[in-house]
C-alpha cells in the first residue's frame, strides 16, 4: 500500500473510533507538520502505522487536557513524539507557557512516557537524521540478542544497550566492560562482540603482534542499524 492510501485510512480509523473533542482536535491539529512527519519520517522507516496514535490524549498534573502529536504505544514502550516549528513555537511562548511546557514533559515521564521532540526544519529538510534518531529509540525496547551463556538475570541483552555503553566509554570496549555493566560471563561477552561484529556494528582490535583481539571499536553503520 502507497503512503497516500495508508495515512488516509489511518486517519480514517482513528476518527472513526473517536467523538467529541478527541475527534475534533484530530481533525484539527493533524495538519502540515504532522502529515510530513508521516511522510518523511515515519513511513520510510516503518512502513506501516501500527500502534501509532495520533493527536493523542493525555491529562496533565493539573487535570488538564493535553494532546500529544503522535503517541507509539507498543513493546512495552509508551514514546510520545512531539513535532515543534521554531517561528510559532518562540513567537507564541512566554515564560509561564515555557514553565508548562518543561512541567508537562516531567510529568509524562513520570506517567512512563518517553518523551522526544523533532523540529520541523529537520523533518521537512533532514529527514533521515529524525529516521536515525527515531531508530536509536525505539531499538531500545525492541532489539535484543540471545544467548544460552548470560546469566540468568541478563538474557536478553539489547543491542542499543551496548552501542549506547560504548559511546559513554569513548575507546575501544571490551568484554570485561559486559561483565561489569550487564553482569555477563567472559564467554558471553565475547560471543555477543563477535556476533555484534559480523552484524558491522563493531569491529575487532587487534593486539600489539596483531594476533589477539583486545577490544571492539564502535562502527558508524551502527546508528544506521537500528
Amino acid at each position: 500500500m502507497e503512503f497516500i492510501q495508508a495515512h488516509d485510512a489511518f486517519i480514517a480509523r482513528h476518527l472513526a473510533g473517536r467523538t467529541g473533542e478527541r475527534r475534533d482536535r484530530l481533525a484539527r491539529g493533524h495538519r502540515e507538520a504532522e502529515r510530513l512527519f508521516c511522510m518523511n519520517v515515519w513511513w520510510p522507516l516503518r512502513g506501516n502505522f501500527d500502534h501509532l496514535h495520533p493527536e493523542y490524549e493525555v491529562l496533565d498534573w493539573r487535570g488538564l487536557r493535553y494532546f500529544c502529536d503522535f503517541v507509539w504505544i507498543a513493546a512495552g514502550a509508551k514514546i510520545v513524539i512531539e513535532i515543534k516549528g521554531f517561528g510559532s513555537h518562540i513567537q507564541d511562548m512566554d515564560r509561564r507557557k515555557f514553565c508548562t511546557e518543561l512541567n508537562r514533559e516531567t510529568f509524562l515521564s513520570a506517567m512512563g512516557f518517553h518523551v522526544i521532540s523533532f523540529a520541523y526544519d529537520d523533518v521537512a529538510h533532514r529527514p533521515e537524521l529524525c529516521i536515525t534518531l527515531l531508530r536509536m529509540v525505539m531499538a531500545r525496547f525492541q532489539k535484543t540478542l540471545r544467548t544460552n551463556e548470560t546469566e540468568s538475570s541478563n538474557e536478553h541483552i539489547g543491542e542499543f544497550s551496548i552501542v549506547r555503553l560504548a559511546c559513554t566509554l569513548g575507546r575501544p570496549i571490551r568484554p570485561t566492560d559486559l561483565r561489569k555493566q550487564f553482569g555477563l560471563n567472559y564467554r558471553a561477552s565475547v560471543k555477543i562482540m563477535r556476533l555484534l561484529c559480523e552484524r558491522g556494528l563493531f569491529a575487532p582490535v587487534r593486539g600489539a603482534e596483531g594476533k589477539y583481539t583486545v577490544g571492539y571499536t564502535l562502527q558508524s553503520t551502527a546508528f544506521t542499524t537500528f
